[in-house]
This record gives C-alpha cells, sequence and structure tokens, in this order.
C-alpha cells in the first residue's frame, strides 16, 4: 500500500501502434500526458496515450506514469511498465516528484486502529470538559441548555469534525501543504494554525503545571490548603470544616482559595499586566518536567504517542467513575444535581445561551487546530472515517455531561457544608472551580490524600494528550511541507519546538502569570480560531466543490455523504460559525480574574495577538497572485485551482486522483 508497481514488461508486450526503438522498448512522446480541461475536470488522454488508457472502477483513469525525468526537469524517454501501474495527471518532476515520493514511501500509519480513536479522544476530552461544560451548563438554564447543545452539535460542531478528518484521511497531508491539493490560495490557513497551536501550548501546558504542583502537594499526610496555619495564610482564612463553630462572613476566605492564590499563583506579589514580576521557580520545574514527559511522547511520530494514549485517554474515565461514585455518597450532592439539570426554559429566547452553545460544542471537538487532518493524515486509506466522527463526537459530548454530575455533587456537599446556595457556592469559573472549590472538597472527604492524588493525576493526563495533539498537529504540518528538510530530523525538530514552547511560556509562569493565561485563552485562539474554521469550510465546500469533495468520501468509505451532511458542509455549517465570530466580536468579554479588573489596553492587546495569526490567511493570498504569471483572471483561476494530485491507493497500485 505504501510502494507503487514499476515492475518493467518484456519487449514482446509493446502495445500495438507504439513505436519501439530497437531493443523493443516503446518510446514515449515528451508531450503525451494528461491534460485537465474545464469542462467537469474531465480527464482526457492524448492521442499517443489512447491505446494505453483504461476506465478504472472507482471512476478514475488509469495512465502509465513511470516517466523519469532527467537533472533539467524533462521527461526522458522510458520503458514500458505494467498497466496502469499508477496514474497521473502530470508528469511529477524535481522536487514535487521528490516530495510525493517519500510521502508515499515514508508515510507511516497508526499500529492500531484503537490507537486513532484513543489519540482522537484524547486530544477532544481536555480539561474544558470538566471546568467549562459544567459551568456553561448551569449558568445557561440548566437541563434546557441540552436543547441548543445538542441542536449545534448536529448541525454545526460533528458536521465540521467529519470534514476534518475526511480530508486528512483523504489527501494524508498536515494543515500546511494540504492546501496544495484543495485551494492553493488558501494555504496561508496552515501557517495560521500553526501560529494559534504555538499559542495555545504557551499557556495550556501552564495549566497543567498549577495541576502538578497541587500533585506533589498532595503527598502529605493533611493536604496543605485544609488549615489556616500556613505561612501563606492571612488574617481573613477561614477553615469552615473545623471542629470549631466558624461563621461565614462576607470577607472570610478559604483555605484552598489562598493556597491557590498566595502559594501556587502568587498573584499577590504582582500588580496585573502592566507589572507581572518575578517567575517562580517551582512552577518552571513543574513545567520543565511536562514538557520533557511531552517531547518523549512524541518524539518518535504516532507509533509511540498513539501507545501513550492508552493511559493518558483511558485514565481520566477511571477517575472519573470513581469520583462520581464518591460524590453521589456525600451529604447534599442531590441539591448539587437539581441545580445542575433544573431546566430555565425561559433561557431558551437568550441569544447568548445559543452562541455559548455553539462555542461550547465547537471548542469542545476541536476543529481548525489542524490536529483532526494530521492525525486522520496517518490512517490507512479506506479506514471507516465517517465512523470514527460519530463514535470519538459523541464519546466527548457524554463526557462533558457526565464531568457536571462529577462537579455539582460535590457542590452540592459545599453548599450544605456552608449552609449556602449552591448558586453561591458555584460562583468560581475556569482553573479555579477545580483547583478551589473540588480541591476544597475533596480536603474535607475521608481518605482526601488519595483523591487529590488520583484527581491531579486525572487533571495531568487530560491535559496531555490534548498538548501531544497540538503539537503534533504543528510537527505533521511543518514535516510535509519541508520533507527534504525535516522528514529524517523529526526529533530534533520536536525538540527544538519543545523548547520554543517553553521558552513562550515564561511569561505565564511569572507571579502574574494568571492574568496572562486568562487573556491568552479568551483572545489568541477563540475569534482566530472561529475565522479559520470559517474560511476552511469555504474553501472546501466553495472553491474545492462539494460533489468533488463528496466523491472523494466514497473513495475511501464506499459511500457517498447524503443530503443532509452535503447541506451542512455547504450552507449550515458556515453559518453557524460566523454567527458565533461576529456574536464574539460584537460583544468582547470583559475580563476580570480575582480582583483585577482588565484594563482597556488589553482588549487591543489580545485583538492583536489573535490578529497574528489570521493575517497570514490574506498575506499568503496576495503574495501567491503576485507571484502567479498571467493575467488577474488566470493567476486567480491558477490559484484556487489543486496544483498536486493526492494518491489513491487501489490494491497494491497508487493512483492520482484528480
Amino acid at each position: 500500500e505504501t510502494e507503487p508497481l514499476t515492475s518493467k514488461k518484456d519487449a514482446s508486450d509493446c502495445n500495438e501502434g507504439e513505436d519501439c526503438k530497437g531493443n523493443g522498448l516503446p518510446v514515449r512522446n515528451p508531450k503525451s500526458a494528461l491534460r485537465l480541461v474545464e469542462d467537469g475536470n474531465k480527464v482526457h488522454p492524448s492521442q499517443g496515450d489512447k491505446g494505453e488508457a483504461a476506465q478504472i472502477s472507482n471512476g478514475y483513469s488509469g495512465v502509465q506514469s513511470s516517466v523519469p525525468c532527467n537533472g533539467m526537469g524533462e521527461v526522458e524517454d522510458a520503458p514500458c511498465t505494467a498497466p496502469a501501474a499508477t496514474t497521473t495527471t502530470s508528469t511529477t518532476c524535481g522536487a514535487e516528484g521528490q516530495q510525493q515520493l517519500m510521502e508515499l514511501e515514508d508515510r507511516e500509519t497508526w499500529s492500531k486502529k484503537i490507537d486513532f480513536l484513543l489519540s482522537v479522544i484524547g486530544y477532544a476530552v481536555d480539561l474544558g470538559n470538566v471546568w467549562r461544560f459544567p459551568y456553561i451548563c448551569y449558568q445557561n438554564g440548566g437541563g434546557a441548555f441540552l436543547i441548543p447543545y445538542t441542536i449545534m452539535a448536529i448541525f454545526g460542531g460533528i458536521p465540521l469534525f467529519y470534514m476534518e478528518l475526511a480530508l486528512g484521511q483523504y489527501h494524508r497531508n498536515g494543515c500546511i501543504s494540504i492546501w496544495r491539493k484543495i485551494c492553493p490560495i488558501f494555504k496561508g490557513i496552515g501557517a495560521a494554525i500553526c501560529i494559534i497551536d504555538l499559542y495555545v501550548a504557551s499557556y495550556y501546558n501552564t495549566i497543567m503545571a498549577w495541576a502538578f504542583y497541587y500533585l506533589v502537594s498532595s503527598f502529605t499526610a493533611e493536604l496543605p490548603w485544609t488549615s489556616c496555619t500556613n505561612p501563606w495564610n492571612t488574617g481573613n482564612c477561614t477553615n469552615y470544616f473545623s471542629k470549631d463553630n466558624v461563621s461565614w462572613s462576607l470577607h472570610s476566605i478559604s483555605p484552598a482559595e489562598e493556597f491557590y492564590t498566595r502559594q501556587v499563583l502568587q498573584v499577590h506579589r504582582s500588580n496585573g499586566l502592566d507589572d507581572l514580576g518575578g517567575i517562580s521557580w517551582q512552577l518552571t520545574l513543574c513545567l520543565l518536567l511536562i514538557f520533557t514527559i511531552v517531547y518523549f511522547s512524541i518524539w518518535k511520530g504516532v507509533k509511540t504517542s498513539g501507545k501513550v494514549v492508552w493511559v493518558t485517554a483511558t485514565f481520566p474515565y477511571i477517575i472519573l467513575f470513581i469520583l462520581l461514585v464518591r460524590g453521589a455518597t456525600l451529604p447534599g450532592a442531590w441539591r448539587g444535581v437539581l441545580y445542575y439539570l433544573k431546566p430555565d426554559w425561559q433561557k431558551l429566547l437568550a441569544t447568548e445561551v445559543w452562541v455559548d452553545a455553539a462555542a461550547q460544542i465547537f471548542f469542545s471537538l476541536g476543529p481548525g487546530f489542524g490536529v483532526l487532518l494530521a492525525y486522520a493524515s496517518y490512517n490507512k486509506f479506506h479506514n471507516n472515517c465517517y465512523q470514527d466522527a460519530l463514535v470519538t463526537s459523541t464519546v466527548n459530548c457524554v463526557t462533558s455531561f457526565v464531568s457536571g454530575f462529577v462537579i455539582f455533587t460535590v457542590l452540592g456537599y459545599m453548599a450544605e457544608m456552608r449552609n449556602e446556595d449552591v448558586s453561591e457556592v458555584a460562583k468560581d469559573t475556569g482553573p479555579s472551580l477545580l483547583f478551589i472549590t473540588y480541591a476544597e472538597a475533596i480536603a474535607n472527604m475521608p481518605a482526601s490524600t488519595f483523591f487529590a492524588i488520583i484527581f491531579f493525576l486525572m487533571l495531568l493526563t487530560l491535559g496531555l494528550d490534548s498538548t501531544f495533539a497540538g503539537l503534533e498537529g504543528v510537527i505533521t504540518g511543518v514535516l510535509d511541507e519541508f520533507p527534504h528538510v525535516w522528514s529524517k530530523r523529526r526529533e530534533l525538530f520536536v525538540l527544538g519546538l519543545t523548547i520554543i514552547c517553553f521558552l513562550g511560556s515564561l511569561a505565564t509562569l511569572t507571579f502574574g502569570g494568571a492574568y496572562v493565561v486568562k487573556l491568552f485563552e479568551e483572545y489568541a485562539t477563540g475569534p482566530a480560531v472561529l475565522t479559520v474554521v470559517f474560511l476552511e469550510a469555504v474553501a472546501v465546500a466553495w472553491f474545492y466543490g462539494i460533489t468533488q469533495f463528496c466523491n472523494d468520501v466514497k473513495e475511501m468509505v464506499g459511500f457517498t455523504p447524503g443530503w443532509y451532511w452535503r447541506v451542512c458542509w455547504v450552507a449550515i455549517s458556515p453559518i453557524f460559525l460566523l454567527f458565533v465570530t461576529c456574536s464574539f466580536l460584537s460583544n468582547p468579554p470583559e475580563l476580570r480574574l480575582f480582583d483585577y479588573s482588565y484594563p482597556y489596553w488589553t482588549t487591543v492587546v489580545g485583538y492583536c495577538i489573535g490578529t497574528s495569526s489570521i493575517i497570514c490567511i490574506p498575506i499568503y493570498m496576495v503574495y501567491r497572485l503576485i507571484v502567479t504569471p498571467g493575467t488577474l483572471k488566470e493567476r486567480i483561476l491558477k490559484s484556487i485551482t489543486p496544483e498536486t494530485a493526492t494518491e489513491i491507493p487501489f490494491g497494491d497500485i497508487r493512483m492520482n486522483a484528480v
């Protein structure tokens, strides 16, 4: 499946009507090639090749194409080869030919199908499933929120998820070079994706460093965030779980919150984004260890990372089940579940609820980061990506829903202990929900040390496989674009990439690093990724062509996507993305973290960071039109026409698809 057949024929096997040399081998006309014409993108062999052309059952025409090139890139006379050994749309010479040959011969594949499924599930199921979905759900109507969430998943998230898996598996390229085979003028999308992935790596791994700090601190008989007698505690520290009768006042601060803000983050030593303070050496060591684990997990490719995810993708489900059972047995757990699921039907009339549902399903499934393209490109050609898309997206959504029970049973327990409403306890959002509220609840359970260790181990494993995926998106994109430079030096490139990501994370390791993480989380990725996927959907459905794309899917899975998928890809999904993007831009979030309100200039900086990635798209479009010869119309037509063919396996034969 990875080597084209080029067995030579005997002299007696020359086709009738061909001129042969003295040795009986035919002479091929250098001008003899397949010409693309605009009427329906049909392939027409030239007159000298008509006898050789044969219609193949998959709808593509086959022509002999093992024509060698001389040093000048010109076609030389070539011997006869086995009929229909490969098909091609043009003679491939020079660097391009070498690149395609390397893609065919060196492309690794997943050892097992389950490695791919676990990797995709591990990528899609991350920290956001544990903290973001439960918070978004109860904030937007509880059980009623499941209605817009399901609708947005069916008509927006899952079709885009399926589209990226199919694109990656069919064209077998990363996020940059794949555009040569789809619509070359949109190649800037690949560069934008790589920059976005680097931004994510610069702050996402810092959150895991916080979890690692908690994990190390958990190996004690008494967890350090259970008492108010530590050096970092203040006079407002109130431990309402103590045996003494302690009243909870307006200025009371729990020991878990002071441990998080004053010991782990040390935000009290920073005045905000204009004065971040020094770097925390403890968090720096934690992050260094995390990047070391990441490097040795992905340096050899999917063969090694596919084995690591057997632990990182399955372990969180074991822990979630244990925590769910434990939470359900806590006093007051029912109060949290009731608050989580009690429907508020009036919320469905608010536009914000539908925007939050669309954003949640989109960022949960994760198209637009180049990961699905990269992972699917290592699949076997005839893998059922349709089934994979449905299975993995369903697992992701169910995990988010179950995580809500894990979180809210504990919040109900907290409300029972504080004698407050669940709404008062559930004020914390984002990482604070895990590192303050949940950590405090665990600390006051029986066997608290055990539950703390497994909980923060779960957070680490949830984050690790998402980091594997994000960096693999960049690695595959760059290696496929520059195979002659990096294909044999993957380990060196991955080392350089991890060092760059580590150095880029230093700002988030300062005493004010939590403010930087919040800024990047809201502005650096959100609108940029939405824009990238919108343009990707438009390029595939409207420029590459929905009919061509559906034919590609049929080549792989044996059946054509139905009208539902076609309508989603052509209209509904792009409108879905445009709706979310416009809603975000028209109403940018007002950022606030702890007692710090972000000044206006940080919003400008945030938009500049977000724009720095997507600016690659128009820049490349202009560059492409400038360097392409011809009139403006010819330049545009050449820029939206696929440059290179996609190799399709046909038994033991490789064919090029037009």
